[in-house]
Parts: C-alpha cells; sequence; structure tokens
C-alpha cells in the first residue's frame, strides 16, 4: 500500500509541475517521458538489480573509509575535540562529546582538496561525459544541459563553470534546467556531513545519497522541463562542450587551490548555519509570544508550523502513518534551516525511535537530498548572475520558481525511494 502511495505521490508532482508550467501546449512530451523512463529504469538500477547493488556498496565503503581518513588531519590540528564518539585518538585521548564544527567540516575542506586533484589528473571527466551522453540521448537535452547537470552530481554551483563560454547565449529554459538541477543536487564536498551524520544508523548511507545525485538529474529535467519547456533552438543543441580542468601546472596547485576552496565553503556553511538558526530563533520566539498571548499555554515555532504544511508532502513520499510528522517536519526544516540540519535530525530521530521504520529513513536521505532551501536562491542565482551579468535581471526572476521545481524534484526522487524500497539485503541494508 506504501509503494502505492509513492508511486500516486509521483502522479500527483508531475500534474503540480504541469499546472505551474508557463507553456503547457509547448512541452516537448519526448523530452518528458525519456526523462520518466530513464528516472525508472535508473531507480529500478539502484534498488533491483544485485550487480548495481554490489556497485554502490564498493562506493559506500570507499567514502566511509576516505571519510575516516579526512579526519586525520582535523585530528592533528585539533586532537580530542576530533575525535568521533567511540574513537581513540593517537596517544589514547578519549572523545569530548560532538562539535560539528571540529569533527565534521574538516571533511568539507578535505573533499574539495580531493575533488581539485581528480578533476587536475582527469579522473573526473571521463565519468560526467558518460553521464552527459546519456542524458542527452534519453532526454533530449542541450549539450549545455547534459554536461552542467552531470557535473552537478559531483561538485555544485563549480559546475556552471563547464559551460562558461556558452552562459551568455543560454535560453530560458536552459538556465531553469540548469538553476533547478544546482538546487536539487548535493556537492560532493559536503555529501562528508551528511555520512557522518547518518553512518551509524544507515550504514550503506553514502550509497544513498550518491544514488540520489543520479537520480536527482532525470528528475530535474523530467519537472525543468514541464514548468518551462523549450521554446527556442538551443545553441549547443548538436554539441557537447569539452572540458579539460587541468588549470595548474602542478598537483600541489590543485590540491592547495581545493583545499582553500574547501575552506571557504566551509566558512560559508558555517556563516550561514549561524544566521539562519538565530533568525530563525528570533522568528520562533516572535511565533511563541503571539501564540502564548492569543491562547494561554500554547507552545508553537516556525518549525511547527512549516512541520503541519509538509504533511501532505510527506505522504506522497509514501512514509508509514506512524512517521509522519517527524518526516514533514524535517522536510519544512530543510525548506528553511538548510539540509544540513534536517540530515542531523534525522538521525536523532532515528536513535531516539521518533522515526521507526528503516523504510522512512531511507526515503527521507533522498527526499532531503538537495540544496532545496530559501539560501539556496541567494547562493546560486548570485554565483550564475556574477558569471554573466548580461542576464542578471532573467536569472533572478528565475530563482524563486527553481526552489519550487527543485523541491518537487527532491520529493519525486524520495517517491522513486519509496515505490522500489525492499526489505530483501540491498544498498538499502547494512
Amino acid at each position: 500500500m506504501e509503494r502505492l502511495t509513492s508511486l500516486f505521490g509521483m502522479l500527483i508532482i508531475l500534474a503540480m509541475a504541469w499546472i505551474f508550467s508557463e507553456a503547457r501546449k509547448a512541452i516537448i512530451w519526448k523530452s518528458v517521458l525519456g526523462a520518466l523512463v530513464l528516472e525508472l529504469l535508473l531507480g529500478a538500477l539502484v534498488f533491483m538489480f544485485p550487480q548495481s547493488t554490489s556497485f554502490f556498496l564498493l562506493v559506500n565503503r570507499g567514502v566511509v573509509k576516505l571519510l575516516s581518513l579526512a579526519g586525520n588531519g582535523a585530528i592533528f590540528l585539533f586532537g580530542a575535540l576530533a575525535l568521533q564518539p567511540g574513537e581513540t585518538g593517537p596517544n589514547g585521548e578519549s572523545p569530548l562529546g560532538f562539535f560539528m564544527a571540529f569533527q565534521v567540516l574538516p571533511a568539507v575542506i578535505f573533499f574539495s582538496a580531493l575533488m581539485a586533484l581528480l578533476y587536475h589528473l582527469g579522473a573526473m571527466q571521463p565519468m560526467i561525459r558518460i553521464f552527459a551522453k546519456v542524458f542527452r540521448r534519453f532526454m533530449r537535452l542541450s549539450g549545455a544541459e547534459a554536461l552542467c547537470t552531470s557535473s552537478n552530481i559531483f561538485v555544485g554551483i563549480e559546475a556552471v563553470f563547464s559551460v562558461r563560454p556558452y552562459l551568455k547565449d543560454l535560453t530560458r529554459s536552459e538556465f531553469f534546467t540548469i538553476l533547478t538541477a544546482c538546487m536539487a543536487t548535493v556537492a560532493s564536498t559536503t555529501l562528508a556531513i551528511y555520512v557522518s551524520f547518518l553512518h551509524e544508523i544507515l550504514p550503506t548511507i553514502a550509497g544513498h545519497l550518491i544514488s540520489a545525485s543520479i537520480l536527482a538529474i532525470p528528475a530535474s529535467v523530467l519537472i525543468s522541463k514541464m514548468m518551462i519547456p523549450e521554446l527556442e533552438r538551443p545553441r549547443t543543441m548538436d554539441l557537447l562542450p569539452t572540458e579539460d580542468g587541468k588549470a595548474h601546472t602542478h598537483f600541489m596547485g590543485a590540491v592547495s587551490e581545493g583545499a582553500w576552496e574547501g575552506l571557504k565553503l566551509a566558512a560559508g556553511i558555517t556563516a550561514l548555519l549561524i544566521a539562519v538558526l538565530g533568525l530563525v530563533g528570533i522568528l520562533d520566539a516572535g511565533i511563541s509570544r503571539i501564540a502564548a498571548f492569543c491562547v494561554k499555554g500554547l507552545d508553537l515555532s516556525l518549525t511547527q508550523i512549516l512541520g503541519w504544511l509538509m504533511i501532505p508532502f510527506a505522504w506522497c513520499l509514501g512514509i508509514p502513518a506512524h512517521d509522519l510528522f517527524p518526516a514533514a517536519k524535517l522536510l519544512g526544516e530543510r525548506l528553511v534551516l538548510t539540509e544540513v540540519v534536517a540530515y542531523r535530525d534525522l538521525a536523532a530521530f532515528a536513535a531516539s525511535g521518533a522515526i521507526r521504520e528503516l523504510r522512512s529513513v531511507v526515503i527521507l536521505s533522498y527526499a532531503l537530498c538537495g540544496f532545496t532551501h530559501v539560501a539556496s536562491v541567494a547562493i546560486f542565482v548570485g554565483g550564475i548572475s556574477a558569471l554573466v551579468p548580461s542576464r542578471r535581471d532573467e536569472i533572478a526572476g528565475l530563482g524563486l520558481k527553481a526552489l519550487l521545481a527543485a523541491f518537487w524534484v527532491t520529493l519525486f526522487i524520495g517517491c522513486i525511494a519509496g515505490l522500489f524500497y525492499t526489505q530483501s539485503p540491498s544498498i538499502l541494508l547494512s
């Protein structure tokens, strides 16, 4: 029954995308159906075929091992502050508790440096081009769309640099697809944060997050091409741009720049969390005072209100009834407080029993996997506009609509997880 609910949820999301379309009669259904078929094929491949299960388990083990190695530098710098709960330091030190700044954010710097090194060595480009060719063939994308969205599997806003020479000539539909894909995916540099939160609750979380990033691309095309169909002929319709990524003469230059970019990203995450959590705290205090004034003894907060509003969306995912409100609260938190807070609370809910079923944890690990929050509008619209200032107003006008599309995309891949979920041994189970 819950799997049928997930299927029904997919249909609801598609209907909403069609209702909000700017030009329903102009929708290119071959592209939309190609994206839907590819999404279903990838979902079945990820969840049902033993060969792909082995691959994702291998990737999961590799990511978890890298994550453990990423802590070496942090332990050297911060000592016991950087030790994970249950871990012992090189000199027998015991952990002092959980400190996100010392135990989680250093992994962002490490992963950023690693990705920069892999790009410098040319290891990432072939994988991106393979994805780009598959996406272009199935979904009839322009070369710029295919390359940029494929890059989003591995990186964040940096993916836009892969098509920088073509930005000024992109169509409105191309910009919308790229913005949606940027907000509906997470970068590998931040994947380490979510793995660190959930690997004890769901040991195969790294494999899930990687598959979620892949599933998000055809889902982004599916939703975005329904909401803003292509009305022009893109410049790169018959061209797949190339990127070599070798901007450094020595590998240490790439590592150094990657580490510096990772440091800026970690600082940005820190600043954003401090600012957003503080502002939400002020808003919560105001809501609480107004609620208590209107109804004596009533305790109300922004996350509670958002949680109630998100209950229908959580139901569409196929979440069991007893886990419905905690799941809805997490969806609301992600929209305002960022996915970092939502993943942290998902781990806490699962550990405390507030969310009881593995099915719910798995579905939510997909549905929360995206930069789908209010702050991302400023990040991506501002970042892309800086690269092509002549299109700033047009890009800014697409920001909130792209956020809505990305929200539906993350729900859609959560529905895919709910549809193909099985209790049999797979990447879903340790």
